[in-house]
């Protein structure tokens, strides 16, 4: 079935979005609309209740709760700018027949060079050497850092962005450990590591790249840190709620990990006061590991694409539709 023109809004949770996902959504017929300021649950409830928006293009992770889409009384398709959905409802998504769609893979490469980016300044002690230039300290001859090609690297979570990290940090030399549910075929020279305390136990840096569930909340805490080596360290360019962050904290705060790389956190943004920020044995980046210019467009015109197929009742592509029992009964 055919998408009336200019009869369908598309409701974009940001201020903005690439210019090509915008010429891609106007040729499909849409009128866009822009949200600014605070997007929180009563923003959402305000914009949705109106009935005449059948997208939402879900930039960030403004809450969409059975509230929400109890309130949509026109809307058909959620597609989100990227992979996480973890402020979804998707239950409650699926039982009033809301598609949700995923930009599957845009930001993966973006996010694993991030993170590796994450590992070699963590192994190479840069930020303490960024600091201690700049207050006019030289070299300590008697101070060695470790070379990454050395370190085993676990990888916990293996979907795109898992798979991308771990390629590259084999190109890099490294010992990769790959810890998931699935069974994937990994490259010759990666093991295959289902126990997750094993892997622990093992490896130098440790590298997050689970979505959020209520399994995987809190999944690295206090008795995690404590299996770890004292010389290793965590990234987590995920979801911060997968760290347990007080128990985070004191693990570093007491030496029983090295450090941590972190571009997520359990609040977003994070208070100034958060302990973290004091630690010197922690570098920091504000969510931005899939804020490349070329992720940026690729997430803008997937999820454009997947808006512009759903309502025309087509599926742009298969594996980035997360709730496709809703395809048959929707009426697009």
């Amino acid at each position: 079935m055919e998408w009336k023109l200019g009869k369908t809004v598309v409701l974009v949770t940001a201020a903005t979005v690439s210019e090509l996902a915008q010429k891609l959504l106007r040729e499909g017929g849409a009128d866009i609309e822009f949200m600014t300021g605070l997007v929180d649950e009563d923003a959402m409830v305000t914009a949705l209740s109106r009935g005449n928006i059948a997208a939402v293009l879900l930039r960030g992770s403004p809450p969409l709760t059975e509230r929400v889409f109890a309130a949509a009384r026109g809307l058909k398709i959620v597609a989100k700018h990227g992979a996480g959905v973890d402020s979804v409802d998707m239950a409650s998504a699926t039982r009033h027949g809301i598609a949700v769609m995923v930009a599957g893979g845009a930001n993966a490469d973006a996010v694993a060079e991030h993170a590796l980016t994450l590992m070699l300044c963590l192994a190479r002690e840069v930020p303490r050497f960024d600091r201690e230039t700049r207050r006019g300290a030289w070299r300590d001859l008697k101070h060695f850092t470790r070379e990454f090609h050395t370190l085993t690297v676990g990888i916990v979570g293996y979907g795109q962005i898992g798979e991308r990290t771990a390629k590259l940090v084999q190109a890099c030399g490294a010992q990769v450990m790959v810890h998931t549910r699935s069974k994937p075929k990994l490259p010759e020279g990666m093991a295959l590591e289902p126990d997750l305390d094993r892997l622990l136990e093992r490896v130098d840096i440790l590298s997050l790249h689970c979505p959020l569930t209520d399994k995987t909340r809190g999944m690295i805490g206090a008795a995690q840190f404590a299996r770890m080596k004292p010389g290793a360290f965590v990234v987590n360019t995920a979801r911060g709620p997968v760290i347990d962050e007080p128990a985070l904290v004191e693990a570093l705060q007491r030496g029983i990990i090295a450090g941590a790389g972190l571009d997520t956190f359990a609040a977003e943004p994070p208070d100034a006061a958060n302990p973290l920020f004091a630690l010197p044995n922690v570098l920091v980046t504000p969510h931005i590991a899939a804020a490349t210019t070329d992720a940026m467009v690729r997430m803008g015109t997937i999820a454009a694409a997947n808006i512009i197929s759903y309502l025309r009742g087509e599926v742009y592509e298969k594996r980035n539709f997360l709730n496709p029992q809703v395809f048959k009964s929707a009426s697009v």
